[in-house]
């Protein structure tokens, strides 16, 4: 798997499903484009226009909690997130990224010692994340094959479509 590298933007604690997307747009529409327009608008109201394809968040402790809404993780991945951060994810939210395609880290230090607007470069294979402005090393628990290999196909999802089964129909 390629390394991701991007840019951070740091939040708190506590992002919930429903500061990463409102529920006021949720029922709206189904158009990920068009929900992804507000992303991260309860947390930053001007989010979506700034990130770029690639780019990384990088949070506190719960990230994800709140609704199991898995809109949530789909408008990040619509606006091109390539990974996201955070000392601890809400579980749900933590495994709704993976099946969407987005690497979902969890990390003490990264979030406590790195700034926003730093540039990330992320191995998953290896468990090791360097900040590229400050030249510090982080070491992280790998994730598993089984949840490597969904990424790398791009989702569950994707997976499906690719290989006409799920990994563990063998």
């Amino acid at each position: 798997m390629e390394k991701i590298r991007g840019k951070i933007w740091k939040f708190g604690d506590d992002i919930s499903t429903d500061l990463i997307i409102s529920g006021k747009y949720k029922f709206k529409t189904l158009d990920m484009g068009k929900l992804a327009e507000h992303a991260m608008e309860g947390a930053d109201p001007d989010f979506s226009e700034k990130v770029e394809e690639g780019d990384i968040i990088v949070a506190g402790e719960n990230f994800g909690c709140g609704s199991s809404r898995e809109q949530a993780p789909l408008v990040l991945k619509e606006l091109g997130i390539g990974a996201i951060i955070s000392k601890f994810f809400a579980r749900i939210f933590f495994r709704n990224a993976i099946n969407v395609g987005i690497p979902a880290i969890e990390s003490e230090e990264i979030p406590e010692r790195a700034s926003e607007g730093d540039e990330l470069e992320i191995d998953l294979e290896a468990g090791k994340i360097e900040n590229l402005n400050s030249g510090e090393t982080f070491e992280v628990d790998p994730l598993p094959d089984f949840m490597l290999q969904l990424l790398k196909d791009g989702g569950l999802v994707e997976q499906y479509k690719k290989k006409g089964k799920f990994q563990w129909e063998e």
